[in-house]
């Protein structure tokens, strides 16, 4: 994409970062931690002005995959009253408040091990991990990741079909940031 996906812009000003943060922050989630590793510090200064509040953590061994920066911010997180953890990658920005808090309510509601937007067979972001699932990931085969646990235990009850079509545009390309972007077909 030419620089870090965190810092692509969209429409309104934000970057992919700066919504989601506020996107989690209207979804009154209260401990936003967002975890860092290539190009930490660009990431790190293109919020100083503009992003609700977050705590930033580095992962230093973000070169070994993406379960190490989950890994990361489970660190940053897991302390007594903790009793889940709510999930999204940096390239799925567009996923909205009212999701997220479906997602929490379901939580709420069921207390389902993974809880997660679905949409048919589609499924989304955020993703919500129960606490008794925190040893996994820790123990998790770093070429699997958390893929392999989340799919061992999900649920009927931890399915929130919702209609977010932000829950499941994962922006990997510049054609497709050149979409939601409203940009020409051509990202520099």
């Amino acid at each position: 994409m030419g620089r870090p996906k965190a810092t692509l812009t969209l429409e309104g000003g934000d970057t992919f970062l700066t919504r989601i943060i506020r996107s989690f922050r209207a979804a009154k989630v209260d401990d936003v931690v967002v975890v860092l590793g290539h190009e930490a510090e660009a990431i790190e200064g293109s919020l100083a002005d503009h992003a609700p509040p977050a705590r930033l953590v580095i992962n230093p061994r973000y070169e070994s995959g993406q379960l190490s920066s989950l890994l990361a911010g489970l660190a940053a997180i897991d302390r007594p009253g903790v009793t889940a953890m709510l999930l999204t990658l940096v390239d799925v920005p567009l996923v909205s408040p009212a999701t997220i808090g479906a997602v929490l309510d379901r939580y709420r509601a069921t207390k389902a091990p993974i809880v997660r937007p679905v949409q048919g067979s589609r499924h989304g972001h955020p993703v919500l991990i129960d606490r008794s699932l925190f040893s996994a990931l820790r123990a998790a085969d770093p070429t699997a990741g958390a893929k392999a646990i989340v799919r061992a235990h999900v649920s009927a009850a931890g399915e929130v079909e919702i209609a977010d079509e932000g829950a499941f545009l994962d922006i990997d390309t510049p054609e497709e940031y050149a979409r939601i972007a409203g940009l020409p077909d051509r990202v520099d």
